[in-house]
């Protein structure tokens, strides 16, 4: 199988917004409790965090982190979560059946995103509750002091304001699932008033306003033209969720979903543009990608599981033990990112720990990184600058995701600095290699800095990191790729997630 592919210097797509490689954690089986916090583990640092799976975070260099739901945000009272631990309620958490202890609230995660590098996007509560609670929330949050909330967080030892500046309005109120859904109009008309209330608090402030749960919603794409309708002058983005599987084991149809995932974005583009235009409104809103993930190996059982366990603490839930195949479909998506940069300025795989997570993490036990681990990495240390237009000639397939998908995905980012190009490039193949041969246009002093290879080797597309074999799906350097007179050729091993870095002028 052959391929040729071309980029040129001065065709761009956009400037990448480096949140496009954010991540998401909720109150949620174990990626609070037992992931990221464990008082009790060989680890744990004073304020007890684990620093085994801090060390695994910090490496992906995280730019920004959702918290704290999810659909736990929607019953959630953030008061429950400030001052002594010892005087916090337990509550009931509806949204997955369990046990809340409230032992890690904004303050104590503030301490922990701090420590990791990230900066907050922070959920409040539009499912029971009303703007007051944001209101509050966001004083207490960022008001200096003289006020009761901020004069209560710092009786509560914070004397800076954290000043967050991404604030998203509720979770999925489109879906009947959430607690406290409302209708397209009634929950726009909230958002618009509650963004209108935050961003009274100071200049640089961003919300989020929330768009669909996944694109086969009954109500989508409609729910973002009414909600936008409400809102839109008031709001900056609006967000995207998308979670993807592979029950029926089709390969290939399952890496079509990273393109239909393209006409998912480019349709609330086009709704985005139709409210603007209808609007004659000055300002843009783009779209904030803040849930997307591989979710079916345990989708099943864990359903049934929530709905019949009896409130436990914590629970393993969504565990989910990634294969080679879905290393290559997260890689995918991240390209897929990168080719919508203009649109898709902030995303957030979910999660980062434990549930449905690029990081693992055993109760009192080891840590480690999963296979999706390191597409996602590779992306945030190397996907940062200026996304650039990639024409690619070979080979095709069609599915029942989409039709007429190239089996090779690739996209490219200029460094910065300019001084680098990177190429992330996937042979979707499940048994042929691929000959890539790509011209590079408008760079001087080409040359290798580094080939990363994922699969490609005959390791199985259903094989999968675990605490027993942490280490069976890792990078490895690739030996198979020349550059030469401002060409890159390639051999692209089958199932294979390459990482070619180029020094350029």
């Amino acid at each position: 199988m052959k391929s040729r592919a071309t980029i040129h210097r001065d065709f761009s797509i956009a400037r990448i917004d480096d949140r496009l490689y954010s991540a998401f954690i909720e109150h949620m089986g174990r990626a609070i409790y037992t992931g990221i916090y464990e008082p009790d583990h060989p680890t744990a640092n004073a304020q007890g965090f684990r620093k085994d799976v801090l060390e695994l975070v910090r490496a992906l260099n995280i730019p920004a982190i959702r918290y704290p739901g999810g659909n736990f945000v929607s019953a959630y009272n953030w008061e429950d979560g400030i001052g002594a631990k010892e005087q916090r309620p337990v509550r009931l958490d509806l949204a997955w059946r369990s046990r809340e202890t409230n032992q890690v609230g904004i303050n104590e995660f503030a301490g922990w995103a701090k420590d990791a590098g990230i900066a907050m996007m922070l959920a409040v509560n539009l499912g029971t509750r009303s703007i007051e609670e944001a209101r509050n929330f966001v004083e207490y949050c960022n008001h200096p002091q003289g006020t009761y909330w901020s004069d209560l967080r710092r009786q509560h030892g914070v004397t800076e304001p954290y000043n967050v500046q991404m604030w998203c309005l509720g979770n999925e109120m489109d879906g009947p699932w959430q607690i406290g859904h409302k209708e397209a109009k009634e929950y726009g008309r909230l958002a618009d008033e509650t963004s209108k209330a935050v961003k009274a608090f100071g200049k640089g402030i961003e919300t989020i306003v929330c768009g669909s749960s996944n694109d086969q919603m009954a109500t989508y794409p409609e729910w973002e033209r009414q909600v936008l309708d409400e809102c839109y002058e008031n709001v900056d983005y609006i967000s995207l969720h998308k979670y993807f599987g592979n029950s029926s084991h089709n390969t290939l149809n399952y890496f079509a979903k990273i393109d239909e995932t393209g006409r998912y974005i480019q349709a609330i583009g086009g709704v985005i543009d139709f409210i603007k235009a209808k609007k004659r409104a000055k300002n843009d809103v783009y779209i904030c990608f803040d849930e997307w993930n591989v979710w079916y190996h345990n989708r099943e059982q864990d359903s049934r599981n929530w709905r019949e366990w009896d409130w436990p603490e914590a629970p393993e839930l969504l565990e989910e033990d990634y294969n080679l195949e879905d290393a290559l479909l997260v890689g995918g998506l991240l390209n897929e990112f990168i080719r919508r940069s203009d649109r898709v300025k902030i995303a957030a795989i979910a999660q980062l720990v434990n549930v449905i997570a690029p990081i693992r993490a055993e109760k009192g036990g080891k840590a480690w990184a999963t296979a999706i681990y390191f597409p996602y990495q590779f992306a945030s240390l190397f996907g940062r600058g200026t996304a650039l237009n990639v024409a690619v000639d070979g080979p095709h397939y069609s599915a029942d995701a989409a039709q007429d998908v190239s089996y090779l995905d690739i996209a490219a980012v200029r460094a910065t600095d300019g001084k680098s190009l990177t190429i992330f490039a996937i042979n979707r193949s499940p048994d042929e290699a691929m000959d890539m041969d790509l011209a590079l246009h408008g760079f001087q002093n080409v040359s290798l800095i580094d080939h990363q290879v994922l699969g490609g080797d005959g390791t199985g597309a259903r094989e999968a990191n675990t605490s027993a074999n942490p280490d069976r799906i890792k990078p490895r350097q690739g030996d198979k790729l020349s550059v030469d007179d401002g060409a890159v050729k390639a051999q692209l091993g089958p199932l294979s997630y390459n990482l070619i870095r180029i020094a350029v002028e």
